[in-house]
């Protein structure tokens, strides 16, 4: 079961913070996506499949999460 998004701000395993502005529908599959946006530099806004939000990467010989909740 995938744990729900919250909206917020986020740590990317590489250690970039990003924040969490909508959860989205794509219109043509229905797929949910995560709308986000660059918590540095010129701060673009990003849009990932919800599946690779939450999913578990590795780094450093180590399962992580791709991004973790750090708070509001």
């Amino acid at each position: 079961m995938m744990e729900e998004i919250k909206i917020g701000r986020y740590r990317h395993f590489k250690g970039n913070e990003y924040c969490v502005l909508y959860i989205a529908r794509h219109s043509e599959t229905l797929e949910e996506m995560i709308v986000y946006k660059a918590m540095y530099d010129d701060g673009g806004v990003w849009v990932r499949p919800l599946s690779m939000w939450n999913e578990e990467v590795e780094f450093e010989g180590k399962k992580v999460r791709r991004f973790a909740y750090i708070g509001e």
